[in-house]
């Protein structure tokens, strides 16, 4: 895919394994926090460092997908308010694995922070 980093994607990670069996169901019914809070926690670009260092510091085998929302059904992906009063996407549903774009391992830095593909435009805004 040409210049992935332009496009609105929208981040989640999960574990390497329940990505794998995603691949092969062909959808991604998400976490047990997200089955918990009844949908998938995503993350904008600007949003996912924070996200990772809030609730996956040291945790390692993780996965991160990036999702084009223009795959999902609208009437499924709501932009709601959290942390620090940010609009975050939440799938009310599960994620068609065509929807996702890329899958990247995220390997953990010496300060237990997950190190993000250079080219996808990961940035640290005010909400990372």
């Amino acid at each position: 895919m040409n210049d992935i980093s332009s496009k609105n994607l929208i981040f989640h990670m999960c574990r390497e394994d329940e990505w794998r069996q995603a691949q092969v169901r062909g959808v991604y019914g998400g976490s047990s926090q997200d089955i918990s809070d009844g949908f998938i926690h995503f993350s904008t670009g600007s949003q996912v460092r924070e996200s990772a260092a809030k609730h996956r510091t040291g945790q390692s085998g993780l996965t991160l997908l990036s999702v084009d929302p223009e795959y999902l059904p609208p009437d499924m992906l709501k932009w709601e308010q959290s942390r620090g009063g940010q609009l975050f996407p939440h799938l009310y549903g599960s994620l068609p694995v065509g929807a996702v774009v890329r899958a990247d391992s995220l390997l953990l830095g010496e300060d237990g922070l997950h190190m993000f593909p250079d080219d996808l435009g990961v940035t640290s805004g005010d909400g990372a």
